[in-house]
């Protein structure tokens, strides 16, 4: 099994950890999806590498932003 993390900005209650963790569980080939609203991490779960520009697009789907670290 393969776990990718994001950052995820612009959640503000649970109703935004919910849009997210639907918008991702979406995603082909995605198992698992974990959304921690304090501190804005996305764990993804997939039985193998996931195109990191879909998850990107999913979150951006539900309304947020994924910051890309620099």
């Amino acid at each position: 099994m393969s776990t990718a993390t994001y950052t995820v900005k612009g959640m503000t209650c649970g109703h935004c950890v919910s849009s997210v963790k639907e918008e991702v569980g979406e995603v082909p080939g995605v198992t698992g999806v974990e959304v921690d609203l304090a501190t804005g991490l996305l764990t993804v779960g997939s039985e193998s590498p996931i195109d990191e520009a879909k998850i990107v697009a999913a979150v951006e789907e539900a309304g947020y932003e994924v910051a890309i670290p620099s």
